[in-house]
């Protein structure tokens, strides 16, 4: 009660308030990761690594309903939006049944590829990606409305859920298992649906969006879908390609280097979630919008540059109080995996600054580089550092045409 009313007698706004509980979602989310890294060994956290990477491609996939949805709640007016919330709950339905029957299908198959202990941790998966969709639909029209205080909710009881749940289990019964972790995962998107608006949630719905309102979610989708996959690619790929290419143990080293040097993209998502509402309300208000991308740009170089600094200068410091002496051994890439991590959530703000003006260049620019990334480390794996210094080159490329992009574009 004493916090909360410190709160409101500094009359904390709703976005300060979500941006302080996103802080605190990674550092939970950071706490699980490292737990993890505690109480398994190497080879044991790879396979859970596999496990913590399908949720983020599952994250990402469904970002784009939770994107489609937040830019038609300022776009739509009232029974519009109602409409239209309708058919977007439908259809994420569907792609969630339909995503997750494809990794139940080939769950055996999954298993072989990437080298894990058991297919029963993506059937349980599997079994809850509808959840989780519906999920990103609802946290969708809260970013819209800029309902922050629910939005803050539904975030924090994702996470607190599988922190308590998987480390309840692993802890509790003693059992070192990768499907502990996956009912984790899918009890944590049963409380993610917290709170959820069951009014809106109605498949009956015969009344029908006019075509060239209908075009315009359509292409949106579309681009949002395609950047979405981009950032899959560039985000995961490399942690997915290791784990083919690389014994277990490297592996697990190299998912711990991945989870420590990726906090500047978790921040940097936190002013994503900000920008897209306020720029859409703006252009639809005919006001200026560059200066929300220099405001944010700023505050994510600086955050990037403070912890790739750190990393540079404390790795084993830093390595040695998050997962242990057992991972040391990737103490001197440590920087430069955060290097790359910088480089690729400045470049992202571009891109979704630009995604929510509907131009959509700096998508296929990201596009590009991410298969370019991945298409360099599919042909120079010989070393965990060669996998780093690939993403650095790729990365700073990115970022420089996503510089000359925005320069071109305000000059005419």
């Amino acid at each position: 009660m004493q916090i909360i009313s410190f709160i409101r007698s500094k009359k904390i706004s709703d976005e300060q308030l979500f941006m302080l509980s996103v802080l605190v979602v990674n550092a939970g989310n950071y706490i699980y990761n490292l737990i993890l890294g505690r109480i398994l060994d190497p080879g044991q956290f790879a396979d859970a690594a596999v496990l913590i990477t399908f949720l983020s491609v599952l994250s990402f996939v469904a970002m784009t309903f939770q994107l489609v949805t937040a830019k038609f709640s300022v776009v739509f007016e009232t029974n519009l939006f109602m409409i239209f919330i309708s058919k977007v709950y439908k259809n994420a339905l569907f792609v969630g049944i339909s995503f997750g029957g494809i990794i139940i299908i080939f769950s055996k198959q999954l298993q072989q590829i990437l080298n894990t202990s058991s297919s029963n941790m993506f059937t349980v998966f599997g079994i809850g990606m509808p959840l989780y969709f519906l999920m990103s639909v609802n946290r969708g029209v809260f970013q819209g409305k800029k309902a922050f205080k629910y939005l803050s909710i539904t975030y924090q009881s994702e996470m607190l859920s599988r922190l308590v749940i998987t480390l309840g289990l692993l802890l509790a019964f003693n059992i070192q298992s990768s499907l502990v972790i996956a009912l984790g995962i899918f009890f944590s998107f049963c409380f993610g649906l917290i709170p959820f608006n069951f009014k809106s949630l109605s498949f009956k719905t015969s009344l029908g969006i006019a075509q060239n309102q209908l075009k315009l979610v359509r292409k949106f989708f579309i681009i949002t879908a395609f950047y979405e996959l981009t950032q899959i690619i560039i985000n995961n790929s490399d942690i997915l390609l290791v784990k083919h290419y690389f014994e277990s143990y490297e592996a697990g080293l190299y998912a711990s280097l991945a989870i420590i040097g990726r906090i500047v993209y978790f921040i940097a998502w936190m002013f994503v979630m900000l920008l897209l509402p306020t720029v859409v309300e703006l252009k639809k208000e005919g006001k200026a919008t560059a200066p929300v991308l220099f405001k944010y740009v700023g505050y994510i170089t600086i955050v990037a540059a403070v912890i790739i600094l750190s990393y540079a200068l404390f790795p084993k410091t830093a390595i040695s109080l998050l997962f242990g002496e057992s991972y040391l051994a990737m103490a001197p890439l440590l920087w430069k995996y955060a290097l790359a991590t910088g480089l690729f959530a400045i470049s992202n703000i571009f891109a979704y600054y630009y995604l929510s003006l509907d131009r959509f260049m700096p998508v296929v620019l990201s596009g590009i580089f991410g298969m370019l990334q991945m298409g360099l480390i599919i042909f120079f794996h010989d070393t965990l550092e060669q996998v780093v210094h690939i993403q650095i080159i790729a990365m700073m490329l990115l970022l420089v045409f996503q510089i000359i992009y925005f320069a071109l574009d305000s000059k005419s």
